[in-house]
């Protein structure tokens, strides 16, 4: 060891900048803040999408639309699916919880059926809707309609 790497034990020294100290300090005067301005002033604090006075950019985009705010969005299901679900798995009543066994909608989700494809297989259809053609579908075929709350 020798004068040529001495340094500082660990946190010994402090890295932070230390402002607003004196004009000896390289960081006085105006505190590294600059001259005039909005960044200059104390309680300065931006607004979220400010961007200088410029037309920012959530404004300038094209908004065109409706969205309704109690919109309910379904897990939509043909009732070809259903047909091939009673095929491959062998049941007579399809619920939410065969639905989620196989794949085809989470716990969280409201199940519709619709009406596209054949069904010829006698089913019980547990579900929040169905469409018109669905549910006369599922009772041409001798089967029943269940609507969930």
């Amino acid at each position: 060891m020798d004068l040529s790497n001495l340094k500082p034990a660990e946190g010994a020294t402090k890295t932070r900048k230390r402002i607003g100290r004196g004009e000896g300090s390289g960081k006085g005067g105006t505190s590294t803040r600059g001259h005039k301005g909005a960044k200059s002033r104390s309680g300065y604090s931006r607004k979220i999408g400010f961007e200088g006075g410029q037309m920012p950019l959530q404004r300038r985009v094209p908004k065109f639309g409706f969205k309704p705010l109690k919109r309910v969005e379904y897990k939509t299901v043909n009732i070809g699916k259903l047909q091939e679900i009673a095929d491959t798995q062998n049941v007579s009543k399809i619920d939410l919880d065969v639905l989620i066994k196989t794949g085809i909608a989470s716990p969280k989700q409201l199940v519709k059926i619709l009406g596209k494809g054949s069904l010829t297989a006698k089913l019980e259809v547990e579900a929040h809707a169905f469409s018109k053609s669905a549910e006369e579908a599922i009772k041409s075929a001798g089967g029943t309609v269940v609507k969930l709350q």
